[in-house]
């Protein structure tokens, strides 16, 4: 077994129960549990919180408010200074943690939490990014605008134009593992917390300015996540801050879990856009213009809402050539939760907007959607350049989406679902092939860097630490792959520790799909660093050239001279050779000017396409997914079983966050979709009944990345598109497909039935 054939270094963890998470670490002597109070109310202002009864509950050690708060009471990721831990004078949002109770068990902790008495003046509220626009909110965070040619005078002399509005809804993280964090106090000012987290250093930052601390004071330690998503990059900050301030301020350690409930009421979301769009095109279909308005509800601070607006415009165009286009990102301060970083960062609720204009031109030329897509691809005439100025230097949309086209028989399998639709009056079908372009790197340019350590032990083994953190993607498994392959070593001979800020400073959000293509460069960067001065060590000792020393399969081949790793490693220790090595990678040729809305923000592009074969109940609107073929683009995989597996899962989540994953707040701001009883993400009966996937395996990435691998967190969630495209077919069906039938998401089967009596009139 090669180490590209290796299962996830955690799968049978995993499934035996034996992987230990936050919440299964044992708890230290005299351990303590903290508990969240929150508010009952949209937007007021704060007059008194009345904590007598609280105080009085058994079992309660303490309480924490925003007085008692020694350092900075702000956890905004991006020092906007807008999302303090807790309030002192305005309550933004229903369920906005206003203080935290600290007791000897959990439940003393979350009943005690209930009995808080919250004295306040309510004000008026804004739920949506519509509702605030309209009653004057600001943004919480600068808008962007792209633009490229000139779109408004483009429209103006286009064959046709169309405009129109798509609202598309949020989504819950979800993840299996909630938030956690546990902070044992240290000496002096030290703390260490361990916690669920995917931005160790972040957290790090945070608890040190909270408690008016240098960073060094702070050790954040995380060995693995139980589902991450995005939700855990920064929302994870405001637990970590609430356990090591009370173990600080108690001397004794604590632990804090909300429930389900609590998590999802109090952490933040996807975000729910409203996009407003103009496109002109010609008789042929190809677009001329492109305008479009980006309107998100970002909640009551930035969080990360300028990143996660700005990627929506730079997915605005998907696999598409705009020749003139002007974008608008419009950040809307809500009172509901801050939203935050989702799998795909903005990027999917760009590339559905691009999907829904080119449905659309379907649809009034009365072509098949794919053709109309095909016509519009980059490389079509030379078109090549994004919005944002960036040239799409290694484009194979052609060919992949090409190969699924013939593999699916979509043509042959169009034409029977047109032919059964016309005899069928209550069953309806549909099909679509939808394509994604998705860029590679942090567009916060600094991000893109990472570190490694990697040990050496006298006895041949390997220790390896990075500053990724391993949310059950199969990160670790890759890294370990790269530095065992790189020494010529079995994969056992490499252990992977937990991810800790006292190993590996400064790192990075394990996020934006860079996991792999950072940590793995770091990691190799140490190894060659062992590797050359083992080589001279060896060119030395043995007398030859050190380019004729050569690591592979366990052993060292030096000149004729073959030894064991491990016996090359002894004596190299025995001449005191230094075994360690700090590996640094940063991301090349990569640079962005927002101010200018130029440059080049993304490394690479990853490709993929999805057919997608849906029945609707035009009496019901329920649904089923028939069928969905995939081919997605990798790059040269490091691990084909991990990749497959991160395809798969980014399609369910992707098509959940279309059609079964609804957020509904009610009028008074409470959020009432917050638990599994009232959120639905799919089962495994709702995957496709048939489920074909498969990888490029042509392919590898231009750039000189880890193997020319290309990433895969993200780029597949971006499918799930397919699922929605075919629900729209299948429901225009029913007015022989001569209106588009500009469904919203998710497309529940509320929302399929009432699209189908309006078509019908």
């Amino acid at each position: 077994m090669t180490t590209a054939d290796r299962i996830h270094d955690s799968a049978t963890k995993h499934v035996t129960g034996a992987a230990r998470y936050t919440d299964d670490l044992p708890l230290p002597e005299g351990a303590l549990h903290a508990y969240l109070g929150v508010s009952d109310v949209a937007h007021a202002t704060l007059r008194e919180i009345d904590l007598t009864d609280v105080r009085a509950a058994p079992g309660v050690v303490g309480i924490l408010t925003a007085e008692d708060v020694p350092g900075l009471n702000d956890i905004s990721p991006t020092g906007s200074g807008d999302e303090p831990v807790f309030p002192t004078d305005r309550i933004e949002f229903h369920g906005q943690p206003l203080f935290a109770v600290v007791a000897e068990t959990r439940d003393q902790a979350r009943r005690a939490a209930a009995l808080a008495k919250v004295i306040c003046d309510p004000l008026a509220h804004a739920l949506d990014p519509l509702t605030a626009e309209a009653a004057g909110y600001p943004f919480v965070t600068p808008p962007l605008t792209l633009t490229r040619g000139d779109a408004e005078a483009a429209l103006a002399t286009a064959p046709r134009r169309i405009k129109g509005q798509m609202q598309v809804g949020g989504q819950d993280h979800m993840y299996l593992e909630g938030q956690i964090a546990l902070a044992i106090p240290g000496e002096d000012d030290e703390v260490t917390v361990h916690s669920s987290t995917q931005h160790p250093s972040e957290v790090q930052q945070m608890v040190a300015q909270a408690l008016g601390v240098p960073a060094h004071a702070v050790v954040v330690n995380v060995r693995r996540l139980g589902g991450g998503f995005g939700g855990k990059e920064t929302q994870m900050n405001l637990f970590c801050v609430v356990a090591a301030m009370a173990a600080k301020t108690w001397n004794r350690p604590v632990k804090i879990r909300p429930d389900r409930d609590q998590d999802m009421t109090a952490t933040g979301k996807r975000h729910d856009f409203v996009i407003d769009y103009e496109v002109g095109f010609d008789d042929q279909g190809r677009i001329t213009a492109v305008e479009g308005d980006f309107r998100a509800r970002c909640g009551f601070s930035a969080d990360l809402s300028g990143p996660v607006t700005d990627r929506a415009l730079f997915h605005a165009d998907n696999a598409y050539f705009y020749p003139h286009v002007r974008l608008s990102s419009h950040p809307m301060k809500t009172n509901t939760v801050s939203n935050t970083a989702f799998r795909g960062f903005g990027g999917p609720q760009g590339v559905i907007a691009a999907e829904r204009m080119i449905e659309e031109i379907a649809y009034a030329t009365g072509q098949d959607p794919l053709d109309v897509r095909k016509a519009n691809f980059y490389g079509c005439e030379g078109w090549n350049l994004t919005p944002y100025h960036q040239e799409v230097e290694d484009n194979i949309l052609d060919r992949l989406v090409g190969e699924l086209e013939q593999s699916c028989a979509y043509r042959a399998r169009r034409q029977e679902i047109l032919d059964y639709n016309r005899n069928s009056p209550v069953l309806r079908r549909g099909i679509a092939l939808t394509p994604v372009k998705f860029g590679i790197s942090f567009t916060a340019t600094w991000y893109n860097q990472a570190g490694a350590l990697v040990h050496v032990y006298k006895d041949g083994s390997i220790h390896l630490n990075h500053g990724g953190t391993e949310m059950g993607q199969g990160l670790n498994t890759k890294v370990a792959q790269v530095v065992a392959d790189a020494f010529g070593v079995p994969l056992e001979q490499v252990r992977i520790t937990a991810t800790t800020t006292e190993k590996v400073p400064n790192t990075s959000a394990t996020a934006a799909s860079s996991g792999t293509d950072l940590n793995a460069m770091a990691a190799l960067d140490a190894v060659r660093q062992i590797k050359e001065r083992l080589a001279g060590f060896a060119a030395g000792k043995w007398g030859v050239a050190a380019e004729d020393v050569s690591f592979e399969a366990g052993q060292v081949r030096i000149g004729s001279e073959v030894l064991s790793f491990e016996t090359l490693i002894k004596e190299a220790y025995l001449a005191r050779i230094q075994l360690s090595a700090a590996g640094f990678y940063k991301t090349p040729k990569i640079h962005w000017d927002r101010n200018k809305g130029q440059g080049r923000p993304f490394y690479y592009f990853a490709y993929g396409a999805a057919c997608s074969e849906v029945t609707i109940d035009t009496l019901t609107g329920e649904y089923r997914i028939e069928r969905t073929d995939i081919l997605h683009d990798v790059g040269r995989s490091l691990n084909p079983a991990l990749d497959r597996g991160q395809v798969e899962g980014a399609f369910v989540q992707g098509m959940g966050w279309l059609t079964t994953e609804e957020l509904w707040w009610d009028e008074a701001g409470r959020l009432r979709t917050h638990a599994p009883s009232t959120y639905k993400i799919p089962l495994a009966s709702d995957r496709p009944r048939i489920f074909n996937v498969n990888l490029a395996d042509w392919s590898e990435n231009r750039e000189p990345t880890i193997r020319r691998s290309k990433a895969v967190g993200e780029p597949p969630f971006m499918l799930g598109i397919s699922v929605l495209e075919a629900l729209s077919m299948a429901v225009a069906s029913v007015a022989n497909y001569r209106e588009c039938p500009r469904l919203d998401t998710p497309a529940t089967p509320e929302r399929i039935l009432m699209a189908v009596s309006r078509l019908r009139g």
